[in-house]
């Protein structure tokens, strides 16, 4: 028989995204009606790992009143890093270097003393590895999906991509007057790590005349075609979309930092290469845009907000309901439960055949293949 249920706790992790804020604050009024206390773990796991980082302590017990009107604040007011994984924790070494180890069971030490029943774990993939992991050990775990890049596999959209693809639809909005009036190609660089959807969402959005995916390896000839088929019909302008991710045929990504010890490989600057590669082939004055992290501020738009509420909210009904190692999915109309060993360790990359690439090639954007 299942243990009932008094004391849970959320932790968010990796990348911030619009919309946590809103899970929180759902989590916490949902597990309040039920006669539960929520508390919150600060910085992913680091509150729990790390707490000597935390004058005030790294985990502590969240009210109603703590999370009242926290709906539409970007961020997270527990915090978030994408360098604390448990399972693969930063630890120096006798000989000074910095080695990882596996920290879990010390989690699980602590729910079990502190008398904590259940984790509703807030993040993307590595997130979600992470808390499939621990289920795996056996604590009562229910993820929620968060990422701007929307490649968690099983749900439709993960919140913070909205927000996201909106804010970067309106520059590209503005980028198109800038252009025009000096006839200039202007390179717009936008997350998204492995995964093309905030630049395919965008740049069909936006009306990019070119959009770089990383699921099409492109070859820039075909894009500086595009820029001269466009200046011979008149119009002396082009803005090409370009996700972090997008490598160029037989080339390698843009890589900022390689992967290390507790972090992956942090991805940037192919919009510069693209810009000088087609500065040099087409003769024309060509300026870049990142993009990069305002993607992940401000306020989260309605349906990111309705999202992350929905998901807060199911993931405390599916602890009531005795569930464990479950992420909330969401579906049409309602959320869905799927197992977290469906999702862990897997991307949604954009299909190659899906009705938003295909209307981007009906309306003739430019894909580099």
């Amino acid at each position: 028989m299942t243990k009932p249920i008094k004391r849970i706790a959320i932790c968010t992790g990796g990348g911030d995204a619009p919309g946590l804020n809103a899970v929180i604050r759902a989590t916490v009024s949902a597990a309040a009606n039920r006669g539960w206390d929520c508390l919150g773990i600060r910085d992913g796991y680091n509150g729990i790992l790390e707490p000597g980082q935390y004058p005030t302590g790294g985990v502590a017990l969240l009210t109603r009143e703590q999370v009242r009107g926290i709906s539409h604040l970007g961020g997270t007011i527990l915090g978030t890093t994408n360098k604390g994984d448990p399972l693969h924790f930063p630890t120096p070494m006798p000989d000074g270097s910095i080695g990882e180890s596996d920290r879990s069971d010390e989690i699980l030490s602590y729910f079990q003393r502190e008398g904590i029943d259940a984790l509703v774990a807030v993040g993307g993939d590595g997130s979600l590895t992470i808390a499939n992991a621990l289920h795996r050990k056996g604590l009562r775990v229910v993820g929620v999906p968060k990422t701007i890049d929307n490649d968690l596999d099983k749900t439709f959209t993960t919140f913070g991509f909205d927000t996201a693809v909106s804010f970067a639809t309106d520059c590209v909005d503005r980028l198109h007057s800038t252009a025009q009036s000096h006839q200039r190609v202007i390179v717009i660089e936008v997350m998204g790590r492995y995964a093309g959807w905030i630049a395919l969402h965008t740049g069909i959005a936006g009306g990019a005349h070119a959009i770089l995916l990383p699921e099409i390896p492109f070859d820039l000839d075909k894009v500086a075609d595009k820029v001269r088929q466009r200046d011979a019909e008149g119009r002396l302008y082009t803005l090409v979309v370009v996700a972090e991710g997008a490598k160029p045929h037989h080339g390698q990504r843009a890589v900022l930092a390689p992967a290390e010890i507790g972090h992956a490989e942090r991805l940037g600057g192919i919009g510069y290469h693209v810009a000088q590669d087609l500065a040099q082939r087409t003769g024309k004055d060509t300026r870049v845009v990142v993009l990069g992290h305002l993607l992940r501020g401000g306020s989260p738009t309605s349906f990111d907000r309705l999202a992350a509420l929905r998901f807060g909210s199911a993931a405390v009904r599916a602890l009531d309901e005795g569930r464990s190692g479950v992420m909330v999915a969401l579906g049409y109309p309602d959320i869905n439960y799927v197992n977290l060993e469906e999702v862990a360790g897997r991307m949604k990359a954009v299909p190659l055949k899906c009705d938003t690439l295909q209307t981007g090639r009906d309306l003739g954007v430019c894909f580099g293949d």
